[in-house]
């Protein structure tokens, strides 16, 4: 039974409120004892022309009690506390039924979703900032597609642009092809990083880098055979990186996909009278929206990637259908989407409005700022295998006889770091700390982790299968507490797919893991003498424990039974 559907529905019964409206002004009461549900009554004063608490009055004596212990009234508040017995029963069996489905609510279905992340550039290694965007958009998707939304993922490759140009020029002049063969990714962004030192001295090189690029674009053979190079070996390097990450595309057509479809997405900006020539430019005045113009060709005639954007929405909508096109890409490109949205509208494409950025914020090592054209990078594989490596360290001390110990590091030491990338707001900027990142104890991936563990560690210890008994009877505020929080776990989901905030599942998975400490150390579980007791307190451990992996599933990350 969804309770918090129920008082929304027994509210509109009164009041000419729509039913999705009341659930969104119902609230949790910030205390135990204020009620389970409420309803703040200052929506209706205008509408009704009377004080909220008179409100809260009248509508406490028309609604009836049925399924709910009491209802109260407190100032402008109406207060409904459940049926404490019947509310434990519907949450624990809902659980323990849909097991690995618990949590959805397919009515969004037939949805179309189109994710855009990680995108990282060919021939640059895949560090640390990359997946800022990868672990944002891959729980995304997850939650999304949990709800029953038809998503597709893409991966919306940087393998096209002046870059690579300048790329071609450094490989002409520097590379190492014994190193190229040895660790491919390396040896490019060392070429890639004395381009631009060696630019600095010599500016003519910038133009040497532009002149390669328009080959490339002309589909000149060497350089279109050099580009292709390029990008075989990084899609190699990324592929495994992905595969650590258990993170998966529909599509990897990047920004070369575009080149044979943005002449007509130009075309059709010329026609709709919208592009201007700046300082030999061709671009979109946006003047008028206190925006810089969108550049769309240069003055030497190439693209830029304003120009491909452009044609990747026309194709993604005329394929894909979308009710929603999703960007995840730093907050450092707000600008660019802005720009691009808007010229998508002044052509007269209404779903544009479908169009949302996504942004995140920065990944920062001592107050470092990471620079791929300076060399200043942390490549990803390196933290991950880093940060595997001390959770390998820590259980060597903690549980040195724990077996397959390797196995258990990977999906602590990579679960820890998707957690730390996802645990706050994505627009806040994220500074590593591996003390804190890795601890047990606190608002951590491994935390919630072991408090899973914890449970399978109880549920092994008891033995057989878990009947039930029938018996629902609460003892304890902490008992109840942790019912009332896993019965949110639905509504965290929509809640976070409507904001497009996986921090929201996130920080829900914390609220799960105390709420079940708390409630650990507080009842006795095993030693209960009562066994219907006994019996409902380890249905109330495996529930916990379905709905803390459920909620790390839909972040990316996996759980150990053992730690």
């Amino acid at each position: 039974m969804n309770y918090k559907k129920l008082v929304a529905e027994k509210i509109k019964e009164n009041v000419d409120l729509e039913l999705d409206v009341i659930e969104r002004i119902i609230e949790i009461p910030p205390k135990p004892e204020m009620g389970d549900y409420s309803f703040p009554c200052f929506q209706l004063a205008k509408v009704l022309r009377k004080a909220p608490n008179v409100i809260a009055v009248e509508l406490k004596n028309k609604i009836d009690t049925e399924c709910f212990s009491k209802i109260e009234n407190l100032g402008p508040y109406l207060n409904f506390f459940v049926d404490r017995d019947i509310f434990t029963k519907d949450i624990i069996n809902k659980i323990l039924v849909e097991k690995d489905n618990y949590g959805k609510s397919p009515e969004r279905a037939n949805k179309n979703i189109v994710i855009e992340f990680s995108s990282p550039n060919i021939a640059k290694p895949f560090h640390v900032g990359h997946l800022f965007s990868t672990a944002i958009g891959n729980s995304l998707y997850k939650m999304m597609d949990f709800q029953g939304y038809n998503c597709t993922r893409i991966n919306h490759l940087g393998d096209w642009g002046t870059q690579f140009g300048k790329l071609i020029s450094a490989y002409k002049r520097w590379c190492n092809e014994d190193e190229l063969l040895k660790d491919p990714i390396k040896e490019l962004l060392r070429i890639y990083v004395k381009f631009h030192e060696e630019a600095e001295k010599n500016p003519s090189l910038e133009d040497e880098g532009r002149m390669y690029f328009k080959k490339l674009e002309d589909g000149e053979e060497e350089e279109v055979k050099l580009w292709k190079k390029f990008k075989k070996l990084s899609l190699e390097k990324f592929s495994k990186v992905y595969d650590e990450l258990g993170v998966e595309f529909d599509s990897y057509a990047g920004e070369s996909f575009y080149t044979d479809k943005m002449d007509s997405v130009v075309d059709e900006i010329d026609k709709c009278g919208l592009l201007k020539e700046s300082n030999g430019a061709k671009v979109v005045m946006l003047d008028k929206y206190n925006m810089p113009p969108c550049i769309i060709k240069k003055s030497d005639g190439a693209t830029i990637y304003a120009t491909r954007d452009l044609a990747a929405a026309v194709y993604r909508k005329k394929t894909y259908d979308f009710d929603k096109c999703i960007y995840v890409v730093g907050m450092d490109q707000s600008l660019h989407f802005r720009q691009v949205f808007t010229t998508l509208k002044l052509m007269g494409n209404t779903w544009a409005n479908s169009c949302i950025h996504v942004g995140f914020g920065l990944v920062k090592f001592a107050n470092k700022k990471l620079s791929t054209r300076k060399g200043d990078v942390i490549f990803l594989e390196d933290l991950l295998d880093k940060s595997i490596n001390r959770t390998l360290q820590i259980i060597q001390d903690k549980n040195p006889d724990l077996e397959d110990k390797e196995s258990v590091a990977k999906k602590i030491g990579i679960g820890a770091v998707i957690f730390t990338y996802l645990k706050n707001n994505r627009e806040k900027d994220i500074i590593f700390d591996w003390d804190e990142m890795l601890s047990f104890d606190g608002e951590t991936g491994p935390y919630v982790q072991y408090s899973y563990a914890r449970g399978k560690s109880i549920l092994r210890k008891a033995g057989e299968s878990i009947e039930d008994c029938g018996y629902y009877g609460i003892n304890s505020e902490e008992e109840f507490e942790l019912v009332k929080t896993l019965s949110r776990f639905n509504s965290q989901i929509v809640n976070a797919i409507d904001k497009l905030e996986p921090f929201i599942v996130t920080r829900y998975s914390i609220d799960v893991a105390k709420a079940f400490n708390k409630f650990y150390n507080s009842c006795s579980i095993l030693n209960t003498e009562d066994e219907k007791i006994k019996n409902f307190r380890l249905r109330l451990v495996e529930a916990s424990c379905q709905v803390i992996k459920n909620a790390l599933n839909l972040l990316g990350i996996q759980v150990v039974d053992r730690m």
